[in-house]
């Protein structure tokens, strides 16, 4: 017989089935999918008070507000990509030329260097680096020839990424219209307690909006300080070697010093004192403390976590995701203590729990 028990869990069953061929469906577009979702949670308080101001009109508040995340996210961004992109062809450009000889400023360090710390590097076996040296310039030429052989694939990622950006705009359109509808129905859907469900919906929006508003202004402020300080002393790509450090600036506590500090030191070396210990005050007092002061404050204090699993949950989720990951990692480490106040709330049910703003 079909009784009841047995008709929930085929059901169920086939629930699940469908899902995972949804999620299967999505997979090949889940950074649009990703980033229109993380989007429109950014953007959504600024969506509402413009519906607001529009008197109720949803598709001419959606419509507005993508308009303004184009200008304040992607036009910025693609300014700078255009500017990254000359400063990186010119700096190929000198490369070929010889105009930058990596192998000579690092033998102009090690001449610079005291006999005592040669001698250590010596013992080490680090003072002689003409071979990693050479192999690092033939990965390089092995690479510029993998990209001449393989432009149409190029052509065909550029293509993919397009596709991909079309489909975010897309989809954060009607996400930023009909985003509290769609959280609503997945919040009544999920069979779970409503305080429950309403504080782990809460804790994700939290998480994310504070993850990605507190790196990005990290990265922006970290970038922007390195950028101004190369392009005070005269080194050549200030906006290309600020763009890498406002990437590198994602990973806690590490950053943007692997850009800065072996500048500091190669101008120590060859004899410009000055400036190299100015670069190296500059990274410490305001790259350094740019990052100890603004990522705690945005990342968390919103998301209650302490420093160090920030730290480790962003590197984990980059490591696993790539850039994305900068969001995923802490977005699921924040979610793992979530769900486990919900557990210990279940098991002690005198223990409130903390609901933040929908």
């Amino acid at each position: 017989m079909k009784t009841p028990a047995l008709q929930r869990a085929f059901f169920l069953l086939l629930l699940s089935v469908v899902t995972l061929a949804f999620g299967w469906v999505l997979a090949p577009f889940f950074g649009a999918v990703f980033w229109a979702i993380t989007l429109a949670m950014m953007f959504d308080p600024i969506y509402q008070r413009i519906q607001t101001a529009f008197r109720g009109r949803k598709n001419l508040a959606a419509l507005t507000t993508l308009l303004l995340c184009l200008l304040i996210v992607i036009l910025p961004m693609t300014l700078v990509a255009s500017t990254l992109v000359a400063e990186a062809s010119g700096l190929t450009q000198r490369l070929k030329a010889g105009d930058l000889n990596f192998r000579a400023y690092f033998q102009q360090v090690l001449e610079a260097l005291p006999n005592w710390l040669t001698d250590w590097l010596d013992r080490l076996g680090l003072s002689n680096m003409q071979g990693v040296i050479d192999r690092i310039y033939s990965g390089l030429a092995q690479g510029g020839q993998m990209l001449a052989t393989n432009a149409l694939a190029i052509g065909q990622n550029t293509f993919d990424f397009l596709v991909s950006f079309v489909i975010m705009l897309y989809l954060l359109f009607f996400l930023l219209r009909d985003g509290r509808e769609l959280s609503a129905l997945v919040r009544n859907s999920v069979p779970m307690a409503r305080d429950h469900t309403h504080y782990l919906f809460n804790k994700f929006t939290t998480v994310v909006r504070a993850t990605v508003k507190g790196n990005v202004v990290v990265a922006v402020v970290q970038g922007a300080l390195g950028g101004l300080a190369f392009w005070a002393l005269g080194i050549h790509g200030a906006v290309l070697w600020g763009v890498v450090m406002a990437f590198l600036s994602l990973l806690p506590a590490v950053g943007a010093a692997l850009v800065w500090a072996p500048v500091a030191i190669y101008l120590i070396s060859t004899g410009s004192l000055w400036q190299g210990v100015g670069l190296t005050i500059w990274g410490v007092v305001a790259i350094g403390l740019s990052d100890n002061v603004l990522r705690p404050l945005l990342v968390g204090k919103d998301t209650k976590m302490p420093d160090y699993l920030v730290l480790v949950s962003t590197i984990g989720g980059m490591s696993l995701f790539g850039i994305n990951g900068f969001v995923i990692g802490p977005t699921i480490a924040a979610m793992f203590m979530a769900f486990w106040a919900v557990f210990n709330r279940s098991e002690y049910e005198d223990a409130p729990l903390e609901n933040g703003p929908s």
